[in-house]
Protein backbone atom coordinates (compact mmCIF):
# COMPACT_ATOMS: atom_id res chain seq x y z
CA UNK A 1 0.00 0.00 0.00
CA UNK A 2 1.21 3.39 -0.89
CA UNK A 3 0.01 6.80 -0.12
CA UNK A 4 -0.25 9.11 -2.83
CA UNK A 5 1.58 12.66 -1.85
CA UNK A 6 -1.28 14.90 -2.58
CA UNK A 7 -4.61 14.45 -0.70
CA UNK A 8 -7.92 15.78 -1.52
CA UNK A 9 -9.71 18.19 0.84
CA UNK A 10 -13.72 18.43 1.29
CA UNK A 11 -15.22 20.93 3.39
CA UNK A 12 -19.07 20.54 4.31
CA UNK A 13 -21.20 23.34 4.77
CA UNK A 14 -24.61 21.65 6.18
CA UNK A 15 -27.67 25.01 5.92
CA UNK A 16 -29.45 25.21 2.74
CA UNK A 17 -32.44 28.23 2.66
CA UNK A 18 -34.76 25.43 2.00
CA UNK A 19 -34.88 21.57 2.02
CA UNK A 20 -35.36 19.75 -1.55
CA UNK A 21 -37.58 16.98 -1.18
CA UNK A 22 -35.35 14.78 -2.89
CA UNK A 23 -31.93 15.40 -0.86
CA UNK A 24 -30.59 13.05 1.34
CA UNK A 25 -27.32 14.71 2.54
CA UNK A 26 -26.35 15.99 5.80
CA UNK A 27 -28.62 19.52 5.14
CA UNK A 28 -30.39 21.31 7.44
CA UNK A 29 -32.48 24.27 6.75
CA UNK A 30 -31.06 27.77 7.63
CA UNK A 31 -33.43 29.27 10.84
CA UNK A 32 -31.76 32.23 12.01
CA UNK A 33 -28.77 34.05 10.95
CA UNK A 34 -25.75 32.23 9.72
CA UNK A 35 -23.07 31.78 12.26
CA UNK A 36 -20.30 32.20 9.90
CA UNK A 37 -17.23 32.93 11.74
CA UNK A 38 -17.96 29.98 14.57
CA UNK A 39 -18.22 27.73 11.92
CA UNK A 40 -14.76 28.69 10.18
CA UNK A 41 -12.88 28.60 13.21
CA UNK A 42 -14.94 25.02 13.83
CA UNK A 43 -13.73 23.89 10.21
CA UNK A 44 -10.25 24.57 10.67
CA UNK A 45 -9.72 23.86 14.83
CA UNK A 46 -11.43 20.52 12.78
CA UNK A 47 -8.30 20.28 10.40
CA UNK A 48 -6.22 20.79 13.30
CA UNK A 49 -7.48 17.86 15.01
CA UNK A 50 -6.90 15.62 12.37
CA UNK A 51 -3.48 16.39 11.48
CA UNK A 52 -3.16 15.69 15.00
CA UNK A 53 -4.75 12.09 15.14
CA UNK A 54 -3.52 11.23 12.18
CA UNK A 55 0.22 11.93 12.23
CA UNK A 56 0.83 10.41 9.04
CA UNK A 57 -0.47 12.96 7.02
CA UNK A 58 1.88 15.79 7.77
CA UNK A 59 3.94 15.07 4.53
CA UNK A 60 0.66 15.03 2.38
CA UNK A 61 -0.11 18.25 0.44
CA UNK A 62 -3.80 19.40 -0.87
CA UNK A 63 -4.08 18.73 -4.57
CA UNK A 64 -8.40 19.68 -4.68
CA UNK A 65 -10.35 21.61 -2.40
CA UNK A 66 -14.12 21.09 -2.84
CA UNK A 67 -16.57 23.19 -0.78
CA UNK A 68 -20.18 21.06 -0.84
CA UNK A 69 -23.16 20.94 1.14
CA UNK A 70 -25.86 21.84 1.52
CA UNK A 71 -25.48 25.60 0.06
CA UNK A 72 -21.37 26.56 0.24
CA UNK A 73 -23.04 29.83 -1.63
CA UNK A 74 -24.43 30.82 1.60
CA UNK A 75 -20.83 31.75 2.68
CA UNK A 76 -19.45 35.31 2.09
CA UNK A 77 -16.67 35.01 0.03
CA UNK A 78 -14.73 36.51 2.79
CA UNK A 79 -15.11 33.33 4.89
CA UNK A 80 -14.43 31.08 2.12
CA UNK A 81 -11.04 33.32 2.14
CA UNK A 82 -10.62 32.22 5.64
CA UNK A 83 -10.91 28.73 5.17
CA UNK A 84 -8.63 28.72 2.48
CA UNK A 85 -5.71 30.97 3.96
CA UNK A 86 -6.05 28.77 7.38
CA UNK A 87 -6.07 25.39 5.37
CA UNK A 88 -2.76 26.84 3.42
CA UNK A 89 -1.20 27.23 6.31
CA UNK A 90 -1.51 23.96 8.35
CA UNK A 91 -0.43 22.01 4.89
CA UNK A 92 0.76 22.86 1.09
CA UNK A 93 -1.47 23.53 -1.27
CA UNK A 94 -0.28 22.39 -5.13
CA UNK A 95 0.29 25.17 -7.54
CA UNK A 96 -2.32 24.16 -9.40
CA UNK A 97 -4.78 22.83 -6.73
CA UNK A 98 -8.24 22.87 -8.30
CA UNK A 99 -11.04 24.49 -5.63
CA UNK A 100 -14.69 23.71 -6.35
CA UNK A 101 -17.30 25.65 -4.99
CA UNK A 102 -21.09 24.11 -5.14
CA UNK A 103 -23.52 27.22 -5.57
CA UNK A 104 -27.27 27.00 -5.52
CA UNK A 105 -28.15 30.13 -8.03
CA UNK A 106 -30.90 31.36 -6.14
CA UNK A 107 -27.98 32.41 -3.16
CA UNK A 108 -26.18 34.03 -5.94
CA UNK A 109 -26.23 38.02 -5.68
CA UNK A 110 -24.48 40.35 -8.30
CA UNK A 111 -20.59 40.33 -7.96
CA UNK A 112 -20.44 36.85 -5.62
CA UNK A 113 -19.07 34.98 -7.66
CA UNK A 114 -15.97 37.84 -8.40
CA UNK A 115 -15.33 37.79 -4.79
CA UNK A 116 -15.30 33.86 -4.78
CA UNK A 117 -13.00 34.10 -7.21
CA UNK A 118 -10.72 36.24 -5.03
CA UNK A 119 -10.79 34.66 -2.63
CA UNK A 120 -9.73 31.95 -4.00
CA UNK A 121 -12.15 29.46 -6.62
CA UNK A 122 -11.22 28.02 -9.68
CA UNK A 123 -14.09 26.20 -10.20
CA UNK A 124 -17.93 26.27 -9.76
CA UNK A 125 -20.24 23.47 -9.87
CA UNK A 126 -24.01 25.12 -10.24
CA UNK A 127 -27.03 23.78 -9.03
CA UNK A 128 -29.29 23.63 -12.12
CA UNK A 129 -31.25 20.71 -11.71
CA UNK A 130 -33.31 21.45 -14.80
CA UNK A 131 -34.47 25.10 -17.09
CA UNK A 132 -38.31 23.83 -16.59
CA UNK A 133 -39.57 26.27 -14.35
CA UNK A 134 -42.39 23.99 -13.42
CA UNK A 135 -40.34 21.46 -12.53
CA UNK A 136 -38.16 22.90 -10.58
CA UNK A 137 -41.24 24.23 -8.03
CA UNK A 138 -41.83 20.50 -8.19
CA UNK A 139 -38.20 19.59 -7.08
CA UNK A 140 -38.70 22.37 -4.07
CA UNK A 141 -35.85 24.53 -5.66
CA UNK A 142 -35.63 28.21 -4.37
CA UNK A 143 -34.36 29.47 -8.33
CA UNK A 144 -36.07 29.68 -11.53
CA UNK A 145 -34.62 28.92 -15.25
CA UNK A 146 -33.45 32.81 -16.09
CA UNK A 147 -31.70 33.28 -12.49
CA UNK A 148 -29.38 29.95 -13.28
CA UNK A 149 -28.44 31.23 -16.90
CA UNK A 150 -27.44 34.72 -14.95
CA UNK A 151 -25.65 32.32 -12.32
CA UNK A 152 -23.43 31.33 -14.87
CA UNK A 153 -23.28 33.97 -17.13
CA UNK A 154 -22.22 35.87 -13.87
CA UNK A 155 -19.25 33.01 -12.88
CA UNK A 156 -18.02 33.51 -16.51
CA UNK A 157 -17.99 37.09 -16.22
CA UNK A 158 -15.95 36.53 -12.97
CA UNK A 159 -13.38 34.97 -14.96
CA UNK A 160 -13.99 31.55 -13.60
CA UNK A 161 -13.36 29.32 -16.33
CA UNK A 162 -13.80 25.58 -14.82
CA UNK A 163 -17.63 25.47 -14.43
CA UNK A 164 -19.81 22.42 -14.17
CA UNK A 165 -23.68 22.54 -14.10
CA UNK A 166 -25.78 19.76 -12.06
CA UNK A 167 -28.93 18.21 -14.39
CA UNK A 168 -30.94 16.04 -13.21
CA UNK A 169 -33.36 13.86 -15.97
CA UNK A 170 -36.51 11.16 -15.35
CA UNK A 171 -37.99 14.40 -12.75
CA UNK A 172 -41.60 14.23 -11.99
CA UNK A 173 -44.01 14.37 -15.09
CA UNK A 174 -40.67 14.90 -17.47
CA UNK A 175 -40.85 13.99 -21.21
CA UNK A 176 -38.15 13.09 -23.65
CA UNK A 177 -38.43 16.74 -24.94
CA UNK A 178 -38.06 18.42 -21.89
CA UNK A 179 -35.65 16.31 -20.81
CA UNK A 180 -33.61 17.00 -24.54
CA UNK A 181 -34.81 20.56 -23.86
CA UNK A 182 -32.95 21.04 -20.74
CA UNK A 183 -29.19 19.60 -22.43
CA UNK A 184 -29.48 22.49 -25.61
CA UNK A 185 -30.20 24.72 -22.74
CA UNK A 186 -26.63 23.91 -20.91
CA UNK A 187 -24.96 23.30 -24.11
CA UNK A 188 -25.68 26.64 -24.80
CA UNK A 189 -24.36 28.22 -21.82
CA UNK A 190 -20.55 26.62 -22.92
CA UNK A 191 -19.71 25.54 -19.39
CA UNK A 192 -16.52 23.19 -19.02
CA UNK A 193 -18.30 20.13 -17.56
CA UNK A 194 -21.78 19.14 -17.41
CA UNK A 195 -23.15 16.40 -14.62
CA UNK A 196 -26.17 14.48 -15.90
CA UNK A 197 -28.24 12.33 -13.46
CA UNK A 198 -31.06 10.49 -12.92
CA UNK A 199 -33.27 11.76 -10.13
CA UNK A 200 -33.44 8.65 -7.55
CA UNK A 201 -35.97 8.44 -4.57
CA UNK A 202 -33.78 8.03 -1.52
CA UNK A 203 -34.72 7.10 1.86
CA UNK A 204 -35.88 9.49 4.43
CA UNK A 205 -36.80 12.01 1.90
CA UNK A 206 -39.94 13.83 1.40
CA UNK A 207 -39.97 12.12 -1.89
CA UNK A 208 -39.83 8.45 -0.26
CA UNK A 209 -42.55 9.61 1.74
CA UNK A 210 -44.79 10.64 -0.77
CA UNK A 211 -43.60 9.31 -3.77
CA UNK A 212 -43.96 11.68 -7.10
CA UNK A 213 -44.93 10.05 -10.22
CA UNK A 214 -41.54 9.39 -12.30
CA UNK A 215 -41.36 8.58 -15.87
CA UNK A 216 -40.45 4.79 -16.25
CA UNK A 217 -37.96 2.25 -16.72
CA UNK A 218 -37.54 2.60 -20.43
CA UNK A 219 -38.37 6.38 -20.12
CA UNK A 220 -35.62 6.93 -18.03
CA UNK A 221 -33.23 4.98 -20.36
CA UNK A 222 -34.43 7.16 -23.31
CA UNK A 223 -33.46 10.35 -21.75
CA UNK A 224 -30.54 8.88 -20.84
CA UNK A 225 -29.33 7.87 -24.06
CA UNK A 226 -30.65 11.41 -25.42
CA UNK A 227 -28.52 12.91 -23.27
CA UNK A 228 -25.17 10.85 -23.95
CA UNK A 229 -25.55 11.47 -27.89
CA UNK A 230 -25.79 15.04 -27.31
CA UNK A 231 -23.38 15.67 -25.37
CA UNK A 232 -21.05 13.75 -26.96
CA UNK A 233 -22.05 15.47 -30.06
CA UNK A 234 -21.16 18.89 -28.22
CA UNK A 235 -17.59 17.58 -27.64
CA UNK A 236 -18.35 16.42 -23.77
CA UNK A 237 -16.81 13.20 -23.50
CA UNK A 238 -18.40 10.81 -20.59
CA UNK A 239 -15.73 9.41 -18.27
CA UNK A 240 -17.55 8.22 -15.36
CA UNK A 241 -21.18 7.41 -14.67
CA UNK A 242 -22.68 10.61 -14.69
CA UNK A 243 -19.82 13.14 -15.59
CA UNK A 244 -19.21 14.75 -18.64
CA UNK A 245 -16.25 17.14 -19.98
CA UNK A 246 -14.61 18.59 -22.81
CA UNK A 247 -10.81 17.42 -23.30
CA UNK A 248 -9.05 18.51 -20.04
CA UNK A 249 -11.79 19.17 -17.70
CA UNK A 250 -13.03 16.35 -15.99
CA UNK A 251 -13.20 17.38 -12.04
CA UNK A 252 -9.89 16.13 -10.56
CA UNK A 253 -11.68 16.09 -7.22
CA UNK A 254 -13.74 13.48 -7.87
CA UNK A 255 -11.54 11.26 -9.99
CA UNK A 256 -9.22 11.07 -6.69
CA UNK A 257 -12.68 9.96 -5.37
CA UNK A 258 -13.42 7.67 -8.07
CA UNK A 259 -9.39 6.22 -7.69
CA UNK A 260 -9.57 5.27 -4.97
CA UNK A 261 -7.22 8.30 -3.80
CA UNK A 262 -7.27 10.02 -0.18
CA UNK A 263 -9.19 12.99 1.05
CA UNK A 264 -9.81 14.76 4.69
CA UNK A 265 -13.23 15.65 5.11
CA UNK A 266 -13.85 18.43 7.97
CA UNK A 267 -17.58 19.66 8.38
CA UNK A 268 -20.46 18.79 10.42
CA UNK A 269 -20.89 15.13 8.90
CA UNK A 270 -18.20 14.94 6.69
CA UNK A 271 -16.30 11.90 6.17
CA UNK A 272 -12.99 11.09 5.14
CA UNK A 273 -10.47 8.23 3.35
CA UNK A 274 -7.02 7.90 4.69
CA UNK A 275 -4.20 5.73 3.87
CA UNK A 276 -1.84 4.82 6.66
CA UNK A 277 0.80 2.90 4.98
CA UNK A 278 3.27 2.53 8.19
CA UNK A 279 0.35 0.39 9.32
CA UNK A 280 -1.02 -1.18 5.76
CA UNK A 281 -4.54 0.54 6.95
CA UNK A 282 -7.13 2.69 5.34
CA UNK A 283 -9.13 4.65 7.80
CA UNK A 284 -12.42 6.05 7.30
CA UNK A 285 -13.20 8.76 9.63
CA UNK A 286 -16.24 10.97 10.16
CA UNK A 287 -17.38 13.84 11.76
CA UNK A 288 -20.46 14.41 14.12
CA UNK A 289 -23.47 15.41 11.82
CA UNK A 290 -25.96 17.92 13.45
CA UNK A 291 -24.18 21.63 13.11
CA UNK A 292 -25.20 22.83 16.55
CA UNK A 293 -23.28 19.56 17.74
CA UNK A 294 -20.70 19.81 15.46
CA UNK A 295 -19.77 23.72 16.46
CA UNK A 296 -19.74 22.87 20.34
CA UNK A 297 -17.19 20.08 19.60
CA UNK A 298 -15.11 21.15 16.40
CA UNK A 299 -11.94 21.87 18.60
CA UNK A 300 -12.28 18.10 20.67
CA UNK A 301 -11.67 14.67 20.27
CA UNK A 302 -15.55 14.69 20.36
CA UNK A 303 -15.69 15.76 16.72
CA UNK A 304 -15.26 12.88 15.44
CA UNK A 305 -18.48 10.51 15.00
CA UNK A 306 -16.38 7.32 14.75
CA UNK A 307 -13.27 6.09 12.58
CA UNK A 308 -12.92 2.87 10.98
CA UNK A 309 -10.18 0.52 9.91
CA UNK A 310 -12.10 -0.70 6.00
CA UNK A 311 -11.72 -4.73 6.26
CA UNK A 312 -9.12 -6.49 4.78
CA UNK A 313 -11.83 -8.73 3.02
CA UNK A 314 -13.94 -5.19 1.80
CA UNK A 315 -10.87 -3.44 0.05
CA UNK A 316 -11.02 -4.91 -3.44
CA UNK A 317 -15.03 -4.07 -3.13
CA UNK A 318 -14.51 -0.46 -2.17
CA UNK A 319 -11.96 0.17 -4.69
CA UNK A 320 -14.13 -1.53 -6.99
CA UNK A 321 -17.21 0.78 -5.95
CA UNK A 322 -15.22 3.76 -7.13
CA UNK A 323 -13.19 2.54 -9.60
CA UNK A 324 -15.68 0.61 -11.87
CA UNK A 325 -17.57 3.89 -12.29
CA UNK A 326 -14.84 4.96 -14.46
CA UNK A 327 -15.27 4.56 -18.42
CA UNK A 328 -11.24 4.06 -18.73
CA UNK A 329 -11.58 1.62 -15.51
CA UNK A 330 -8.01 1.65 -13.71
CA UNK A 331 -4.71 0.72 -13.86
CA UNK A 332 -3.45 -2.63 -11.68
CA UNK A 333 -0.60 -0.16 -10.49
CA UNK A 334 -3.24 1.66 -8.87
CA UNK A 335 -4.93 -1.19 -7.62
CA UNK A 336 -2.14 -2.59 -6.04
CA UNK A 337 -0.92 1.19 -4.60
CA UNK A 338 -4.11 1.71 -3.33
CA UNK A 339 -5.35 -1.04 -1.61
CA UNK A 340 -2.18 -3.29 -1.15
CA UNK A 341 -3.82 -6.02 -3.21
CA UNK A 342 -2.56 -7.81 -6.29
CA UNK A 343 -4.15 -9.15 -8.99
CA UNK A 344 -4.19 -12.04 -8.26
CA UNK A 345 -5.98 -11.84 -5.00
CA UNK A 346 -9.43 -11.28 -7.30
CA UNK A 347 -8.82 -13.60 -10.10
CA UNK A 348 -12.08 -15.57 -9.12
CA UNK A 349 -14.54 -12.14 -9.59
CA UNK A 350 -12.57 -10.72 -12.70
CA UNK A 351 -13.47 -14.76 -13.96
CA UNK A 352 -16.83 -13.92 -13.33
CA UNK A 353 -16.90 -10.14 -14.34
CA UNK A 354 -15.33 -11.18 -17.89
CA UNK A 355 -17.98 -14.69 -18.41
CA UNK A 356 -20.60 -12.08 -18.20
CA UNK A 357 -18.54 -9.67 -20.37
CA UNK A 358 -18.93 -6.82 -18.03
CA UNK A 359 -15.55 -6.01 -18.23
CA UNK A 360 -12.57 -6.24 -20.19
CA UNK A 361 -8.83 -6.75 -18.14
CA UNK A 362 -5.18 -6.36 -19.35
CA UNK A 363 -2.05 -6.52 -18.32
CA UNK A 364 -2.25 -2.82 -17.66
CA UNK A 365 -5.81 -2.99 -16.01
CA UNK A 366 -9.55 -3.33 -16.33
CA UNK A 367 -12.45 -1.41 -17.72
CA UNK A 368 -16.25 -2.22 -17.59
CA UNK A 369 -17.76 -2.93 -20.60
CA UNK A 370 -20.65 -0.87 -22.54
CA UNK A 371 -22.92 -3.84 -20.71
CA UNK A 372 -20.74 -3.89 -17.54
CA UNK A 373 -21.73 0.26 -17.41
CA UNK A 374 -25.24 -0.58 -18.11
CA UNK A 375 -25.39 -3.42 -14.94
CA UNK A 376 -22.79 -1.68 -12.93
CA UNK A 377 -23.94 -2.65 -9.78
CA UNK A 378 -24.50 -6.32 -9.97
CA UNK A 379 -20.39 -5.64 -11.92
CA UNK A 380 -19.35 -4.13 -8.69
CA UNK A 381 -21.51 -7.08 -6.41
CA UNK A 382 -18.63 -9.66 -7.28
CA UNK A 383 -16.63 -8.37 -5.21
CA UNK A 384 -18.34 -8.67 -2.31
CA UNK A 385 -16.43 -11.42 -0.18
Amino acid sequence: MIADPQIALYVHIPWCVRKCPYCDFNSHELRGELEESAYVAALLADLDGDLNDFGFLAERRIGTVFFGGGTPSLLTPAAIARVLDGARRRLPFEADCEITLEANPGTIEHGRFAGFAEAGINRVSIGVQTFDNDALARLGRIHNADEARRAVLEAQDAGIAEINLDLMYALPEQTLATAEFDIEQAIGLAPTHISHYQLTLEPNTLFAARPPRLPDEDSAWDMQESGQRRLAEAGFAQYEVSAYARPGHACRHNLNYWQFGDYLGIGAGAHGKLSDPANARILRPWKKKLPRSYLQHAATAARLGGCEPVAQELLAFEFMLNALRLNAGFGWKTFTDRTGLDRADIAPMLAQAEAHDWLLSDAEGARPTELGRRFLNNLIELFLP
